[in-house]
């Protein structure tokens, strides 16, 4: 049995830049061993298995994967996997689409934008702020001074079905310096804090831009991300919670990836009241190959 396969390219400006992600096409009939050695061979960060056919809650089930394992939450999935769908399912349905995943059900729409065309946005499910992290071995893992380390608001560890490290640099000089040590980190996951790790400055690239930012994460090693989807939506919560730009309204471009020399652009709209925090995340799509996973 053959199964339609495309590779997009999300969070991308123009072709061959964002976060590429593979998308297969199919019922359940692929075990979840298939699937994760499936996700090897096509080495990308994600890829995902997605069902053309509704569940009975109205979503359409999702499986994600990174090379070494599956994970219930990603954010450049969700958009790539809905776009994949609206080419098989509905090409002029704008949404919401509904994707089942292990962290629940996730809401995407896609929205026409006069400056980057149309863009594919999900809400984030809420997302909790967890513990705070010491500078010094944070910064020995990085490969960073602890002065690198902005002191303005805390490291910290947030969750949303994955788990991740938010980590303010003081400027863009640190933020391309940072390398992620497995080794000099053991101490740090020993203590339970999870080696995914989103670092962030106010320093950019472009003059359009709001923030830069990196992430590094373990899979077969350490690797990074070209965009991130999810660590944007914990970093919309923990702006707000930390009232890092002021108010209780975001509208962030963050510009990611161009350390591995694939520029990407994240959109981020976040409002908070009260306790309650409300994170979206959008970014564009475009499709790069399709074909037939045999």
């Amino acid at each position: 049995m053959t199964y339609p396969l495309y590779i997009v390219d999300v969070f991308a400006e123009r072709p061959y830049t964002g976060n590429q992600l593979a998308v297969v096409v199919g019922d359940d009939n692929l075990s979840a061993e298939t699937m994760q050695q499936v996700a090897a061979e096509m080495n990308f960060s994600e890829t995902t298995f997605v069902s053309p056919v509704l569940a009975e809650d109205g979503g359409y089930p999702v499986r994600i994967f990174t090379p070494a394992r599956e994970l219930a939450f990603a954010g450049h999935p969700i958009l790539g996997t809905a776009w994949v769908l609206r080419q098989c399912v509905g090409q002029h349905v704008a949404g919401p689409w509904l994707l089942n995943l292990g962290v629940g059900q996730v809401n995407v729409a896609f929205e026409s934008s006069a400056e980057l065309g149309e863009v594919a946005w999900f809400r984030a499910p809420p997302a909790a702020l967890g513990r705070v992290c010491p500078r010094e071995p944070m910064a020995a893992a990085l490969g960073l001074a602890p002065a690198d380390i902005a002191d303005s608001s805390p490291i910290q560890q947030i969750s949303a079905g994955i788990s991740a490290m938010i980590v303010p640099l003081r400027d863009l000089d640190a933020l391309q310096r940072c390398r992620l040590d497995l080794a000099a980190y053991a101490p740090l996951a020993a203590q339970g804090f999870p080696p995914l790790v989103y670092l962030y400055c106010h320093q950019t690239h472009q003059q359009d831009n709001d923030l830069s930012a990196r992430f590094f994460f373990e899979a077969h090693g350490v690797r990074e991300d070209p965009a991130t989807g999810n660590g944007a939506s914990f970093l919309g919560a923990y702006l707000l919670a930390h009232d890092v730009f002021g108010g209780s309204h975001l509208s962030l471009r963050i510009e990611q990836g161009h350390e591995v020399y694939r520029p990407s652009l994240v959109l981020v709209r976040a409002r908070g009241e009260g306790d309650a925090l409300d994170v979206s995340v959008g970014g564009r799509v475009i499709p790069v190959l399709r074909g037939e996973l045999l």
